[in-house]
């Protein structure tokens, strides 16, 4: 028992230099040659990422179950599983994208939104999801004179969350972690600058249930609770990648959100809006979501007889 601890160190400490190293190797190479080695490990690995694999399956089988056989779903599964080793690259690779500029790589679409509403000065929050590549598209938007902070989670270890951090700050970026500064995320939007916000995911952040590829999916509120109370517009976004390996970025205009006197139902309404705007780019490119989520894990509790009396 007492080995355990020092096990867990030595196998942590193990990981964070492999990758550290893997790193400075992608950094150090041609980024087609870099794509092409993890585009190669991404289906070699695809076998024996047992849980992950499974989760990945199942999911894409609920969605598509009716439209595709196994065989399809299995191929789907690993395109998505390569698209994410794909965007690795470019994510550890951004101090070098950033020094050759990010716009050599990035199309864009419906930046007049962005335009128009920053304008105005009250802030902007921007929603996207697990998609595409999000980190490039914060990068973008501070390489292009869009000021923003992210909201984002804490890696389960320290030195690769500060490596995150600063392939983060490299591109003008910053990062608010999520559930802990509400303060700064209001001052921020004041300040006329935007906030990213991925809601896409299960989290233990406040939340409610919308349909989700036609199933209840916990969804936290924060961009519908802040735009509400704060009458600032809700931008949909989204970086994908394409054929060629180019980016494009698709700036939606800002949703028709739904304020009555009733906050509650407002909420449900514009976080449904924004699931499903999310939902429509996702059912675009499927290859390029995080299918391996547990995004229904949490599930209404079942009304008992006495309830529904």
């Amino acid at each position: 028992m007492n080995n355990r601890p020092l096990r867990k160190k030595l196998r942590d400490d193990f990981f964070y230099l492999l990758a550290l190293s893997f790193i400075k190797f992608l950094r150090l190479i041609p980024r087609r040659p870099a794509l092409r080695l993890m585009r190669l490990l991404a289906r070699l690995a695809f076998p024996f990422a047992s849980a992950p694999r499974q989760r990945t399956i199942i999911h894409l089988a609920r969605v598509y179950g009716k439209s595709k056989n196994p065989q399809q779903i299995k191929a789907l599964a690993r395109a998505v599983f390569v698209h994410f080793a794909t965007v690795f690259v470019d994510v550890v690779r951004m101090p070098v994208i950033i020094r050759s500029g990010i716009n050599k790589m990035v199309s864009t679409e419906g930046t007049e939104h962005f335009d128009r509403a920053f304008k105005v000065g009250k802030g902007v929050i921007l929603t996207t999801c697990h998609f595409g590549n999000f980190e490039l598209l914060g990068a973008w938007m501070a390489q292009n004179g869009y000021p923003m902070k992210v909201i984002g989670t804490t890696l389960f270890d320290p030195r690769l969350d500060q490596i995150l951090l600063e392939i983060r700050k490299c591109s003008g970026n910053s990062a608010i972690s999520r559930g802990k500064s509400t303060r700064e995320i209001i001052r921020t939007l004041k300040n006329g600058a935007a906030v990213g916000m991925l809601i896409d995911q299960d989290t233990k952040s406040q939340g409610v249930f919308v349909n989700f590829f036609n199933k209840p999916a916990h969804t936290p509120t924060g961009p519908a609770v802040l735009a509400r109370r704060l009458d600032v517009p809700i931008i949909p976004a989204f970086m994908y990648l394409k054929d060629d390996f180019s980016y494009h970025l698709e700036c939606q205009p800002p949703l028709e959100l739904v304020r009555t006197d009733d906050e509650d139902h407002d909420i449900i309404v514009n976080t449904q809006k924004i699931s499903d705007a999310y939902e429509a780019m996702i059912r675009r490119y499927p290859e390029q979501w995080v299918w391996m989520h547990k995004r229904w894990k949490t599930q209404p509790i079942p009304a008992t007889d006495n309830e529904v009396n």
